[in-house]
């Protein structure tokens, strides 16, 4: 599936504003379409910047933690008030040019109700295309408009399993439901890295998260290693927050392996997009080496010997083990933050070699 980056994406988002901004023009003023796409993009486009966390990020997470309720009519005043100064700015901006003069210099500034009420249903619409987008990840929601995986097909995809370490305990000692808030918190965490790194969150096993990626998009610019060590340096980043808010700092475990899967749609009242083949269940048994191994992160040799590291992170040679479930071993490397740990020189030129 082709990649669409950070700047194609908000220019779509920004070509659907004006265009809706031309149609309303021409319904209702006779058809002025860089009027009609100047208010449209100077209305709509700081909504969709406060939805999409750009600006007034710390107001838009203090919202989150509202009633629903409460959380619906805050953010109806809040795009009231981005609508009503995007749309002042448009309006003296054009009065400005001479290309918008109304009879009063005061309806250039003043959003007309009938306008906020078009410009409400259009930002809403966009936003909730967005959310399913987010909730469903990007792959999945265009893979299931399309239907691409209606008929099982093989590809070559990456696997990030990441593991809260004594989880167990922590809801043995503050109980399940303080245990899942913490979850909570801690898979809020992975969304903006796995997002950075264009990938997918897949699923959610008790306390684990599947992340993964098109084989070529996750091991472009090490996608997949930089996103398992961002996370990690997010929460060491909050590190006075967890330990105010549960007493504790998250500690991570996480492997890396790539291969061939067999990818489908299933399900018929609730569908999911899922994975099958020996990839995914040889990625869960190497995270589950990370606690015998008394490491951290771990990924597969196969797929180090095909990604270029970092210069942030290190890599050191574990040798080859035995996998349950697996005919053969399996060649593991253990990666570090390069300030943790220095790599042997040789081990480092082998792990980055070109293929």
């Amino acid at each position: 599936m082709r990649e669409i980056s950070p700047v194609q994406n908000w220019l779509l988002i920004a070509l659907v504003i004006a265009a809706s901004g031309v149609l309303y023009d021409m319904r209702f003023y006779g058809g002025h379409p860089f009027v009609g796409a100047t208010f449209a993009l100077f209305i709509g486009m700081p909504i969709i910047a406060f939805e999409r966390k750009v600006i007034l990020r710390g107001l838009y997470r203090r919202m989150q933690a509202l009633p629903t309720v409460t959380f619906f009519l805050a953010e109806i005043f809040v795009y009231e008030i981005l609508m009503s100064a995007g749309f002042a700015v448009a309006g003296l901006l054009m009065w400005w040019l001479g290309t918008f003069r109304p009879d009063r210099w005061i309806d250039a500034v003043i959003l007309p109700f009938d306008t906020f009420l078009y410009a409400l249903a259009v930002c809403a619409l966009i936003i909730f295309v967005l959310r399913i987008r987010e909730l469903l990840g990007r792959d999945i929601f265009l893979s299931m408009l399309f239907s691409r995986y209606r008929k099982p097909i093989s590809e070559e995809r990456v696997f990030l399993f990441i593991d809260l370490v004594d989880s167990t305990s922590f809801a043995e000692k503050h109980g399940d439901l303080r245990a899942q808030q913490m979850l909570s918190s801690l898979f809020a965490a992975f969304a903006e890295p796995v997002r950075k790194y264009k990938g997918t969150i897949d699923d959610y096993v008790g306390d684990a998260a599947i992340i993964s990626w098109p084989l070529e998009r996750g091991i472009k610019f090490a996608r997949c290693v930089n996103c398992i060590f961002e996370i990690v340096s997010a929460i060491e980043a909050d590190a006075e927050n967890w330990l105010k808010t549960y007493g504790q700092v998250p500690r991570l475990r996480a492997a890396l392996h790539g291969g061939s899967v067999i990818t489908a749609e299933i399900g018929v009242d609730h569908h999911k997009i899922t994975y099958f083949g020996d990839t995914v269940n040889t990625t869960s048994r190497l995270e589950s080496l990370c606690k015998s191994l008394n490491r951290s992160v771990l990924i597969s040799s196969d797929l180090a010997q095909r990604i270029k590291l970092p210069e942030t992170v290190s890599a050191q040679d574990l040798g080859s083990h035995a996998v349950k479930g697996r005919g053969q071993s399996l060649g593991v490397i253990a990666l570090v933050k390069a300030d943790n740990r220095v790599a042997s020189p040789k081990l480092h030129a082998s792990v980055n070699a070109p293929t």
